[in-house]
């Protein structure tokens, strides 16, 4: 065993003094220490009995070595990784990370950088032993060395935690606002990751990301407006405190591209508390519709508006329009303009929105409700709260495209029923599987052969709603190729004496299913039997639960605006199993 040989040789040196041909600025032979130290870390990593052989003359060597060369302070550094890499006493472990203190008061760079970068490596391991020198890690973001400040950054960044993230983030935030450029995008991603780990209340969560917006918004993550307009939808009690704040910095700056589209974004959603009156919260003023208009077109004019950064806010003044109690023609006159815009998806907005005030403004009230919440996967829920959570499923929520051509064009708009707290899609809809017939059945039907396969036993109807004439009932297809696709035809007819209008089926289903929406035959209904309208629910029900239907009908009848909700949940057994 070569361990307690080296341990001898290793005291020896440290103890009986130096020989003038082998010393080095007072140190007795440095280079010999520090490859026995290097010899002593390789020999005791994974073996405890080394390990413990080594303990003692680690700490005498810890404590006796003089610091005031570098000569010294090269044998502590490895003297310290040494400690770090074997199994060392827990106050042996402690003492190292006091050396790595002390070297970052040193007046020379590269003994901070090392002490940093040692520090860094071990704030996993020893995170209580290293949170003693916060202040002086704090201390060392104002380092004029790119690499040192860089350096600090990072160990700032990983000594966040729940009991300092206050502290922490008030130091962060300071250097953020005069921090090297090449160093602020890092910076700012790192506040707000750890702002979202351990961010002690929404308020504060969203005056952080607030304050890294409005000071380097053009450095922070893509997914920062995502995260921000999440967290707001989901503090309820928030909304006027948020919308008040984002349309203030809004207001002031215009040059943020993040923060706009958040505060575009959340105006939107949320105008009508913006006009409301005063939040306790926030400094008292007085907002008029003209202004909040104004603001919007202002942001549409900027030659420092992103094309995304326009989206949000056209998108916040069609909002407006069913949000705000003035006249909608100025609205209307700036949706318009932007119909023939250089930009295609900004075009397309503007199109579909015209589209949606000249042609179906009998449902844009509906489809321009404020967004449901979005549900975020959290990887630490428990399993009993998952359970939990499946016994009381929301239903997810889809809607009609009013007729074709224009219904591929308004499936962007189409989130209704904001009432559920289930995720709507702000793009397409979802893509069911299709109708396209199996490779067999191809091949009978190419040869015209009589044997053809049986075909599935029928699924009786069932009428789902009826009132004053107006019936509405439901039958059902399976298609053999995809067991798991419903196919639901909606039959609206109309017995009375007057004509039905505006009509509109809306559908919603358990979030374990999905569901697609056809675009129906009408909106009409004749009365006396005339022609009724048809509509086609895609259902995909991969885990064959029991079916539930959630249906929401709007019509006219008789000059009077009529509104049913109602649940179905005595459908056959064969439109599941």
């Amino acid at each position: 065993m070569v361990v307690p040989q080296l341990v001898q040789i290793l005291r020896t040196l440290v103890t009986t003094g130096y020989s003038t041909e082998h010393s080095i600025s007072g140190v007795s032979d440095p280079f010999l220490q520090v490859q026995i130290l290097r010899l002593l870390r390789i020999l005791g990593r994974n073996h405890e009995e080394s390990s413990e052989t080594m303990n003692d003359l680690l700490a005498q060597v810890a404590t006796n070595t003089d610091t005031s060369r570098n000569a010294g302070n090269a044998v502590l550094l490895e003297t310290v990784l040494t400690i770090m890499a074997i199994h060392s006493a827990a106050g042996l472990r402690v003492l190292a990370v006091n050396i790595l203190g002390r070297f970052l008061l040193n007046n020379d760079k590269n003994i901070r950088y090392v002490a940093l970068t040692s520090l860094l490596q071990l704030v996993q391991s020893d995170h209580s032993a290293v949170q003693r020198h916060r202040s002086t890690v704090v201390e060392c973001l104002q380092e004029t060395d790119a690499s040192l400040s860089r350096r600090a950054l990072e160990l700032s960044l990983a000594l966040v935690n729940s009991s300092n993230v206050r502290a922490m983030m008030q130091e962060l935030q300071a250097f953020l606002e005069s921090c090297p450029p090449d160093l602020r995008a890092d910076c700012a991603s790192g506040i707000l990751l750890a702002a979202e780990r351990f961010a002690p209340s929404k308020r504060w969560h969203i005056d952080t990301i607030l304050h890294v917006l409005t000071t380097a918004g053009a450095h922070v993550r893509d997914d920062a407006v995502a995260n921000l307009t999440q967290l707001i939808g989901e503090a309820e009690e928030l909304h006027t405190y948020s919308v008040r704040r984002l349309y203030s910095a809004l207001a002031e700056d215009i040059s943020q591209q993040p923060l706009v589209q958040v505060a575009a974004w959340c105006i939107g959603e949320y105008g009508d508390l913006l006009l409301e009156g005063n939040c306790e919260e926030t400094e008292p003023f007085q907002v008029e519709e003209e202004d909040v208009l104004a603001l919007l077109e202002k942001v549409l004019q900027s030659h420092m508006s992103l094309p995304a950064t326009r989206g949000y806010a056209i998108t916040a003044l069609m909002k407006l329009s069913t949000r705000l109690r003035g006249d909608n023609n100025r609205i209307r006159q700036v949706v318009s303009i932007y119909g023939s815009c250089v930009d295609l998806e900004l075009q397309q907005r503007a199109v579909e929105y015209n589209t949606l005030f000249q042609k179906y403004d009998h449902m844009r009230a509906a489809i321009l409700e404020k967004m449901p919440l979005v549900e975020r996967g959290d990887p630490h829920v428990k399993e009993g709260g998952k359970e939990k959570q499946t016994e009381a499923q929301p239903l997810e929520v889809t809607a009609p495209a009013p007729t074709e051509p224009q219904a591929t064009k308004l499936l962007d708009l189409l989130d209704l029923l904001g009432d559920t707290s289930e995720p709507l899609s702000s793009g397409h809809a979802q893509h069911l599987p299709p109708q396209t017939p199996s490779p067999g059945e191809a091949l009978i039907h190419l040869l015209d052969l009589p044997c053809t396969p049986p075909p599935p036993a029928p699924i009786p109807s069932v009428r789902v709603f009826e009132r004053e004439g107006l019936q509405l009932d439901l039958s059902f297809m399976r298609p053999l190729e995809t067991p798991a696709l419903l196919l639901v035809t909606a039959t609206t007819t109309n017995s009375s004496k007057e004509d039905v209008t505006h009509f509109v089926c809306q559908a919603a289903v358990p979030k374990s299913f999905q569901l697609q929406l056809q675009a129906p035959s009408g909106n009409t209904i004749p009365a006396q039997g005339g022609l009724p309208i048809t509509q086609v629910f895609r259902i995909l029900n991969p885990n064959q639960a029991p079916l539930r239907l959630k249906l929401r009908l709007t019509y006219n009848h008789s000059g009077q605006p009529v509104q049913e909700i109602f649940e179905v949940d005595n459908l056959p057994v064969e439109t599941w199993q």
